[in-house]
């Protein structure tokens, strides 16, 4: 994996079929034990509660995004522990959002 990578620069983004059409994503680390990715979610993006197996962080980094019954935007952090059940998600606008899973 490269030492650097423009998180803004338009390169190295491919579709995101596991997420809602038009949801875009640039993988940034992908290792057995710890994967990380800057997803944009397109203006009417939603998805279902679900867990993971690993943990889960998420950085607002422009845009919001509403879950749990909260909207959360640029600067929010949050973090869910595996095996913790989290969203719906939706975003009536889109957002950017870095997203780390750790073991």
């Amino acid at each position: 994996m490269a030492d650097y990578i423009d998180l803004y620069s338009e390169s190295g983004w491919q579709d995101a079929p596991e997420y809602s059409d038009e949801t875009r994503k640039k993988v940034l680390l992908d290792e057995t034990d710890s994967k990380i990715i800057l997803i944009s979610l397109p203006a009417g993006f939603s998805m279902a509660p679900h867990s993971h197996l690993m943990s889960e962080q998420h950085i607002i980094l422009k845009g919001e995004y509403e879950s749990d019954g909260n909207i959360y935007t640029e600067g929010a952090y949050r973090n869910f522990d595996a095996h913790q059940r989290h969203g719906p998600f939706s975003s009536k606008q889109g957002a950017l959002v870095l997203v780390v899973w750790k073991t």
